[in-house]
């Protein structure tokens, strides 16, 4: 039998994938504002599944963003490493919980679901676009891009988020 789990988190990385690449990746509010939402996967993984396996799982997940929007394996590192940094920012948002995995991320509180989603979208664009524009002599290019597609990114992540929630009443 295949794990409910399992499922849904293969119908996730194939609908992130699609609706990034045929939709998000087409838009260009103000010239220039592609919000990248398929960093709601790293933000719907479970918890206790191994750490290896999210990882690897991740640069897939970038790969084929990166095949499919010709962007030479710039979500793909940004994704790993920000696979690779979730724990940390998990335990700094969350706190002692995180520690004794004894939470449910939809049992935390709304502000630290909003802050680890925030803080997974500004660090993987603070690292994509770092990658993509690679001359620290345009730092606040750096910093306008990421702050204004991190912004647009979590508005619509959050919009995601709150229409495909199960919620327990």
């Amino acid at each position: 039998m295949i794990n409910n789990t399992f499922f849904i988190n293969v119908l996730r990385f194939v609908l992130l994938i699609l609706v990034q690449v045929l939709v998000f990746n087409r838009l260009n509010f103000f010239g220039y504002i592609n919000p990248m939402v398929y960093v709601l996967f790293l933000y719907w993984y479970p918890i206790k599944k191994n750490r290896t396996t999210f990882i690897l799982i991740c640069f897939l997940l970038g790969l084929l963003i990166d095949i499919f929007s010709d962007t030479l394996a710039l979500n793909a590192a940004a994704t790993v490493t920000i696979a690779y940094l979730r724990p940390s920012i998990m335990r700094f948002v969350f706190g002692v919980n995180y520690e004794f995995q004894s939470f449910k991320l939809n049992s935390s509180t709304k502000a630290q679901q909003f802050t680890f989603l925030a803080l997974l979208i500004v660090t993987h664009h603070v690292i994509y676009f770092t990658l993509e524009i690679f001359s620290f002599a345009n730092v606040l290019l750096i910093f306008k891009k990421s702050i204004t597609i991190g912004a647009a990114s979590i508005l619509l992540c959050l919009l995601f988020s709150s229409l495909f929630s199960t919620r327990k009443e």
